[in-house]
């Protein structure tokens, strides 16, 4: 090993403004969330003959897209006015995400849906405790931030890591009914700046936030994604549920706590119920019928 990157083993550990302020990630499937408007009046002017032959074919190119190996969809239809639909893409990359965006362009059905809006994103699992343990033996360590040997030591803990949580960064959609979608920043202004925090007071934060998330284990399944430099918020948060009130329960709980009380920015909120690809015809019935 060269040692002009390591210090004495009695020199003064690295000081903290040298070392580095952002906690390592781990991302995993890239994720898209398409919200889609139904042109009911263009739809339902269509007749029945052409209505069913629209979903004839869209509903097997769903169904097919819900049980890839390598990154399933999903199909919800969305409460409230903000849209219809909610159909939601894992795949392995963006390249992925865009042959899915293509293949719904090519359906008959898509002249009837208008695109609302979209979310772009990454499966990300943040590695605050697991960066500030590393930082602190490397720098016990004498090793430099940022040296050969110090990236080498973070690149070992980061495929060890991935070993680990490989499940968790390559899920399948969750099978539940119900669905809470809604973007979110850390505040970036006065004293309640997140990135102006120690590394350390933040994982601390993080840590505090996460034993209120566990307590939900089991009634809720959590999808975090990062989307910095991907979309207008930094992260998106996919909730899935059997009682949507646990939605409702669960970031009430939340806000309470000083992550969120004081860093916290929030996107609207979108929730939706799981369609079933052969369940279409039904929701795009017309007035006069099937």
């Amino acid at each position: 090993m060269s040692i002009k990157h390591q210090r004495p083993s009695n020199a003064p550990a690295e000081p903290a403004s040298a070392m580095p302020d952002a906690p390592y990630t781990l991302e995993g499937f890239a994720m898209l969330h398409q919200f889609f408007r139904i042109r009911r009046r263009e739809w339902n002017a269509l007749d029945r003959n052409q209505r069913a032959a629209a979903i004839a074919q869209a509903a097997p190119v769903f169904a097919a897209m819900a049980h890839r190996e390598d990154g399933e969809s999903a199909l919800f239809t969305e409460l409230g006015h903000k849209g219809d639909l909610i159909v939601l893409h894992f795949r392995r990359t963006l390249d992925d995400l865009a042959a899915a965006e293509r293949e719904l362009e090519r359906l008959a059905l898509r002249a009837f849906l208008e695109q609302s809006s979209s979310y772009l994103s990454m499966v990300e699992i943040g590695l605050y405790e697991a960066t500030v343990k590393l930082h602190a033996e490397l720098a016990a360590k004498g090793l430099a931030p940022h040296s050969p040997e110090w990236r080498a030591a973070v690149d070992a803990e980061l495929a060890a890591q991935r070993d680990k949580l490989v499940a968790r960064l390559y899920p399948k959609i969750p099978d539940r009914r119900y669905l809470c979608f809604y973007p979110m920043n850390k505040r970036r202004a006065g004293a309640d700046n997140w990135y102006s925090l120690p590394i350390a007071e933040r994982q601390r934060l993080m840590h505090d936030h996460g034993i209120i998330g566990r307590r939900y284990a089991g009634r809720v399944t959590q999808v975090i994604s990062g989307s910095i430099g991907f979309d207008d918020w930094e992260w998106g948060v996919d909730l899935f549920a059997d009682d949507p009130l646990v939605f409702k329960q669960l970031v009430y709980e939340m806000r309470f706590d000083e992550s969120s009380a004081r860093y916290a920015e929030f996107g609207p909120f979108c929730v939706g119920i799981r369609l079933a690809p052969d369940a279409l015809a039904q929701t795009l019935a017309a007035p006069d019928g099937p």
